[in-house]
């Protein structure tokens, strides 16, 4: 991975507001408090947003795109904790942003039919020149106990990167529960996790903790179907290998045991057809912890050579996926969240994982036989690629994406009222650097960081309540 000396695209608007936010704010000059330290300079020191939303460094700016409560163009309202989202090529100087909602199975009133769900039976404002504000009970995965989907899913915006105007927005997937975050794939979809595993009866009617799978170029609705082969687990992100069609999967759990899947696909590119679902162990040594608590396992930098082992009962009606994987040798890892796939590697993190439990970078670069049989002969690897021990330098890693130049940049998930939420870069050499900090109220984490194909753009999400944001700046004046 190297920097790139290409230039990029470094646009200025107007600032206007909306809504009592600011859709576009430059950076003041004035000093911060050193709450946050750079490993190397980065892009400089953060500065003051005077609109109390996102500092980032001297010469960048963001404009907000989406908001909670906003009015979609399908009528519907759009939904709160926007969590997992990547971007998409849309033609011209469009993209198109695939964007979860991590809301539970009682969070209606922050759904897409808006408080008591009014939406369901209200009829459609003749003024607002909107869609008809109403879901398909038929194309939702699960209704509550009035018929209407549940409050969780998927929904679409299309953005116009020269304009920098949203251009439209609507549900797409429905009736699912607690999308937390999921990963793109080659053939251009976007898998959305369930971290949960609510079984039917638990407040629902039929079992969640899947992925489904929306394409980007979704209209509207799509009929929300869970893929059995990627299992039934606490999922948090995926990533898929554009050369061999494997997805890897994490696992969010902390209470048990969490793992990393993969999933060798009957057919690449066709899910839904099935695969065979594997979890990662350190080769030689069975049932590893990779979380370094109790007794330093491995040291920033180790490599680790990697088998996969066979997971039978994929639909995971005991809830104890994990736990059958551990003890058949499974490594354990500590909170599994973001995940992508970069030039021929891919990276996730570990929230809490590490001595200080301020969370962990893997790297995994798979075998050149990745799910063949020459793969036990050259086996692939995993690397403890960073462990924080300041958590003024990194502190909950989740979700993470790799930017055009080959950097890292990852979103916080630290709830305190005193430690704001960062979003960091981390370069090839795994140093680490502070790109932004949310002075938002609540300090919820950042989630759903993507880049723009053309790599003008950086889009993240402010959780809670639910602000989409895309940020451009000087990305080619990166300095070690």
């Amino acid at each position: 991975m190297s920097f790139s000396r290409r230039s990029f695209l470094n646009t200025a608007a107007a600032g206007v507001a909306f809504a009592g936010f600011a859709r576009l704010a430059r950076a003041e000059d004035a000093p911060l408090d050193e709450t946050y330290r750079n490993e190397v300079f980065g892009y400089g020191p953060l500065k003051a947003d005077p609109f109390g939303v996102l500092d980032l460094p001297e010469g960048f700016a963001y404009r907000i795109v989406s908001q909670a409560g906003e009015r979609m163009s399908d009528g519907l309202f759009a939904p709160y904790k926007a969590d997992g989202m990547d971007c998409f090529a849309a033609g011209g100087s469009r993209v198109i942003l695939a964007r979860n909602h991590e809301l539970k199975p009682l969070d209606r009133n922050h759904g897409p039919l808006g408080v008591h769900e009014r939406l369901a039976t209200e009829a459609p404002h003749p003024m607002l020149g909107l869609g008809h504000g109403k879901l398909d009970p038929a194309k939702a995965y699960d209704l509550d106990p009035q018929g209407h989907p549940l409050p969780g899913g998927v929904s679409m915006l299309t953005y116009d990167l020269k304009s920098g105007q949203l251009v439209s927005q609507h549900m797409a997937l429905t009736g699912t529960a607690i999308n937390c975050a999921g990963g793109r794939t080659p053939w251009g979809s976007w898998l959305s996790c369930e971290e949960t595993l609510l079984r039917a009866g638990e407040g629902v009617a039929k079992s969640h903790g899947w992925v489904f799978e929306v394409p980007a170029t979704a209209k509207g609705q799509v009929e929300a179907r869970p893929i059995p082969a990627l299992g039934r687990i606490r999922h948090e992100a995926a990533c898929v290998d554009p050369r061999t069609g494997i997805v890897y999967l994490t696992e969010d759990d902390n209470d048990t045991v969490g793992l990393f899947y993969r999933m060798l696909p009957e057919a690449p590119g066709e899910l839904l057809k099935g695969g065979r679902l594997q979890a990662l162990a350190f080769k030689g040594q069975p049932g590893a912890d990779s979380r370094n608590y109790d007794s330093r396992a491995w040291s920033e930098g180790d490599w680790r050579e990697t088998e996969w082992i066979d997971i039978d009962g994929t639909d995971n009606p005991n809830n104890d996926i994990a736990q059958r994987g551990h003890a058949k040798g499974a490594a354990h890892f500590a909170r599994g969240e973001g995940v992508h796939f970069g030039d021929g590697e891919l990276y996730f993190c570990c929230t809490s994982g590490g001595a200080a439990k301020s969370g962990q970078v893997m790297r995994y670069v798979p075998s050149r036989f990745e799910g063949q049989p020459g793969e036990a002969g050259e086996p692939g690897r995993i690397q403890l690629f960073v462990e924080t021990t300041d958590e003024k330098v990194l502190n909950f890693a989740d979700n993470i994406t790799v930017a055009p130049w080959g950097h890292l940049v990852i979103c916080e998930d630290n709830y305190s009222k005193e430690k704001k939420n960062h979003l960091r870069g981390v370069t090839p050499q795994g140093q680490v650097y502070t790109i932004g900090r949310n002075v938002f109220r609540d300090n919820a984490e950042f989630a759903g960081a993507c880049f723009s194909p053309d790599g003008s753009t950086l889009f993240v999400n402010i959780y809670w309540p639910g602000i989409t944001v895309a940020i451009t700046g000087p990305w080619s004046g990166f300095r070690s």
